[in-house]
């Protein structure tokens, strides 16, 4: 099986080309390298997976030196000719879609990075998925599409018509244009609301690299709504074994699927819709307990108001991915975050 990977530079994308390469697919990894945050990490994430990094060229594959079967090519998604050509040249089975223009509080000043990546971007796939008969479009939405919604937990049945913000904005379109897709042409499609994820080679914009980096530094953490917040922190490995077990859950359609009382994560199409996160949130000054007692060090913290676009809680409800797929989640918090910092202390040791 030939499987695009979009964002593989990036964070989730990385460890799911890894697993994928582990499992025998056939894998071609592709991001925009832009720089959002940190070129130098997502450059060396490509380079522990045997790419070389050094001198990469636009729209050029390179194979990977340390893993067989896995290849790389910096490209746009909003590039719709070289990324019509890619397709038409490696006659891809699946797609996961990674890649987008992520984070909440950068979507307010920052708007059309967001339409470029996350609209105009996810448009050129789903053709491109369509005109080359792609057997499932896997791609990644956001706990962030629930906005105002106060019902916990979050199931994907909900009415999510009230986000707040641009990013927000932009998943539960992603979900509806996947839709289109799905019934008009017969498109597989499965959208994940992947809820706060963590772990080793982890964003530098998360709570999870922002805490470890401060605390080390004996620089003070912002803690946001005084840390009345809570969180469905779920650790990347088991992010990652629930991807993989939804590519391998192709949707055919739910014959039950009733126009008249409609369910928003199923359709009559090949359209599916699931919540992946840990479903057990955890409370900001908890999380931060953890990071301090890895650490064995206190940090300094300076309470703020909550920030615009932010929620109080997340938490996923993951019973309908449990029962089609049997995806469970086994990884502690305090299990997380140690791997977490182990491989922070290790990466910055090295770099220094």
């Amino acid at each position: 099986m030939k499987v695009l990977v979009t964002g593989t530079a990036g964070f989730i994308g990385f460890h799911l080309a890894n697993r994928l390469i582990q499992d025998g697919f056939e894998v071609t990894g592709l991001d925009s390298i832009n720089d959002y945050y940190s070129v130098s990490l997502k450059l060396d994430r490509l380079r522990s997976a045997g790419i070389a990094a050094d001198d990469i060229q636009y729209n050029t594959i390179y194979k990977s030196n340390t893993l067989p079967g896995y290849s790389f090519i910096q490209l746009k998604l909003e590039d719709k000719e070289n990324l019509e050509a890619l397709f038409k040249s490696q006659e891809f089975d699946i797609v996961v879609n990674l890649a987008a223009q992520a984070g909440v509080r950068y979507s307010l000043t920052n708007p059309a990075a967001y339409i470029d990546s996350n609209i105009v971007g996810f448009a050129n796939l789903l053709e491109c998925c369509r005109h080359y008969k792609i057997k499932h479009f896997v791609y990644a939405s956001s706990s962030s599409v629930y906005g105002l919604n106060e019902t916990i937990p979050f199931e994907t049945d909900q009415t999510v018509d009230h986000p707040i913000s641009l990013y927000a904005a932009t998943k539960k379109s992603n979900e509806l244009m996947a839709h289109v897709y799905s019934h008009l042409y017969n498109l597989p499609t499965t959208g994940l609301r992947f809820f706060t994820v963590y772990g080793p080679w982890g964003r530098p914009d998360m709570a999870m690299y922002l805490f470890t980096d401060a605390i080390i530094n004996d620089k003070p953490i912002q803690v946001f709504n005084n840390g009345e917040m809570e969180r469905d922190f779920t650790y990347v490995d088991d992010i990652v074994d629930g991807v993989v077990r939804v590519i391998n859950n192709i949707p055919t359609g739910n014959p039950d699927w009733d126009g008249a009382a409609p369910q928003a994560s199923t359709s009559k199409a090949p359209y599916q819709l699931y919540n992946i996160g840990n479903s057990k949130p955890v409370k900001l000054t908890d999380f931060i307990e953890a990071v301090e007692k890895k650490l064995n060090k206190k940090a300094e913290k300076i309470m703020m108001p909550m920030q615009p676009g932010d929620v109080h809680k997340t938490y996923a409800d993951v019973s309908s991915l449990t029962k089609d797929t049997g995806y469970h989640p086994v990884t502690t918090i305090e299990t997380g975050v140690g791997n977490f910092i182990d491989w922070f202390v290790q990466y910055y040791g090295n770099r220094s």
